[in-house]
């Protein structure tokens, strides 16, 4: 009976307690409820002796991640294994492990120095959610560290100090680099908001592997390397520690693979932006910056991305613009609102080397183009595209690497007469390195494949032979018709004049006049 008025006494009080909480809710002025949680906390404040500190996923206006957070999340995932219940589970490194992570609202202890603190993961979700078994697009989760008060100096000192520096060499350790590309404005809001999607980054080219000339490759390489050493020398200088790199050449010869390979390299991460999917330069500043450090930005074929031409302004889209003054106002104002959702070379030339490029570090951009004379001079000068690399027709050089690659061998007899075409015949190294794959199984399918190689050059060197002749023989007969026309233009000028003289004297015997003769001060 004791019992039964006890647990009837609890559900008074508590029932007690949520009307009198309705109540303030529902009458008590807004006005007073701050002053009320405030004085209601310092009272609390003198009976829990324990300090919380939260620490946001996002900062600065949701701009970006918090770097804080990001690590704790890497510290906590080392030792919420054994000690949550609750866990989330992702594979990274080579998708052959598995990194588990603590649960949303979800408690684990941790230790130092013989303190014991308390880490919680929760989120905040607004009231107004329509569809309750969607996450909300504007839901904030964040960490709290609970500890007592006697020990804040520990804490707020050495111990968070201690969580920032693991949590980033933990990600190091675990960290799997990625390709990311960036997804249409209109996913970057409300559910499954994402401004990048990523895949696993495993391309395995290097520099090894590279089909080029071995000392191009390390200048290549020591620049790079030189780079990535050089953050404090960056610093002194007064410069965004980024660098640009323009690699230019025909088709095939091998720009994405020397992506890949610095890459490979530098161990970054690698972001391919698709310019015409960016609405406008907001847009592109956005993707600027939800990029990491360690990172290269890629703009591939950046001269076929958007009109980025060294005509800024051509002569015939304003007399385009001055045309389309005879349509509609609805027609104007699509075609107004076409325009403005166009990056512009002056947002491109911002998102190289304006402010917001220092919004992050150690980063390369690199622009890959087949036709580097269609740039903006301004786009590749020297501080923006710091080196230019032309990657060109395939020489015997860059041939021994690929015969290694794809025959494992350095020498063979037919290397010299393979030496003497690829001298006198423009063969991309993707041509060529299609004619070493072996396609068939031989005995010998070193001989095989390099025979086929020697026919492929030979043909390409016949078809070349064949259009320069068609060319010449187009540019004489250009040069021809040329020349009678305007052969043909004189002798019909002369015949005007003859023509016109004959008139003249014609006119002089009907009339028997003399036409006046004008000498030096005289008239006769």
């Amino acid at each position: 009976m004791a019992m039964s008025e006890m647990f009837t006494q609890i559900g008074s009080v508590a029932a007690g307690i949520m009307f009198f909480w309705a109540m303030f809710q529902q009458y008590f002025p807004h006005q007073f409820r701050p002053h009320i949680e405030k004085y209601s906390q310092k009272l609390v404040s003198f009976v829990y002796p324990y300090i919380q500190i939260t620490f946001q996923e996002y900062s600065a206006e949701r701009w970006r991640r918090s770097e804080a957070y990001v690590a704790i999340e890497d510290y906590l995932s080392s030792n919420s294994s054994s000690r949550a219940k609750r866990l989330k589970a992702d594979i990274i490194k080579d998708s052959q492990s598995i990194a588990l992570s603590m649960d949303d609202h979800e408690e684990v202890t941790d230790e130092f120095q013989g303190v014991k603190l308390w880490w919680a993961s929760s989120k905040n979700t607004p009231k107004t959610q329509i569809f309750p078994f969607y996450p909300a697009a504007d839901e904030k989760r964040y960490y709290r560290l609970t500890f007592h008060k006697r020990y804040r100096d520990l804490i707020v000192g050495t111990y968070l100090n201690h969580v920032i520096k693991e949590g980033k060499a933990i990600a190091v350790r675990n960290r799997q680099r990625k390709l990311y590309t960036n997804n249409p404005s209109q996913n970057w809001y409300g559910y499954k908001k994402s401004v990048w999607s990523h895949v696993p980054f495993e391309h395995p080219a290097t520099f090894e592997t590279l089909a080029m000339e071995s000392k191009k490759k390390e200048e290549i390489v020591t620049d790079l390397t030189l780079f990535q050493t050089r953050k404090q020398y960056y610093s002194k200088i007064g410069k965004a520690w980024k660098r640009g790199y323009l690699l230019h050449g025909p088709p095939g010869t091998g720009k994405s693979s020397m992506i890949a390979a610095m890459a490979n390299l530098l161990n970054y991460d690698i972001y391919d932006v698709e310019l015409t999917s960016v609405k406008d330069n907001t847009e592109l500043r956005k993707l600027l910056i939800e990029t990491t450090s360690k990172s290269i930005i890629v703009i591939e074929d950046i001269d076929c991305s958007l009109d980025l031409t060294a005509q800024r302004k051509k002569k015939k889209e304003k007399e385009e613009d001055e045309e389309s003054k005879d349509n509609s106002l609805l027609m104007k104002g699509k075609e107004k609102e076409s325009k403005e959702s166009k990056v512009t070379l002056s947002g491109l030339l911002n998102f190289i080397d304006g402010l917001w490029s220092a919004c992050g570090e150690e980063r390369l951009i690199v622009f890959t183009t087949n036709h580097v004379e269609k740039l903006d001079p301004a786009l590749i000068r020297r501080g923006r595209m710091d080196k230019h690399i032309e990657l060109s027709y395939c020489c015997f050089e860059a041939f021994k690497v690929l015969a290694k690659n794809y025959l494992d061998i350095d020498s063979h007899n037919l290397f010299p007469s393979i030496e003497r075409l690829l001298g006198e015949t423009n063969m991309t190294p993707a041509d060529v390195a299609e004619n070493l794959m072996p396609k068939s199984i031989t005995d010998d399918p070193e001989t095989a494949c390099l025979e086929d190689l020697i026919q492929a050059i030979e043909t390409a060197k016949e078809e070349a032979r064949v259009k320069a002749e068609k060319e010449a023989k187009e540019k004489e007969e250009e040069e021809e018709r040329l020349k009678t026309e305007k052969e043909a233009k004189e002798k019909e000028e002369e015949a005007g004049e003859v023509k016109e003289k004959e008139k003249t004297e014609e006119k002089v015997k009907e009339n028997g006049v003399v036409p006046a003769v004008k000498e030096i001060g005289v008239v006769a």
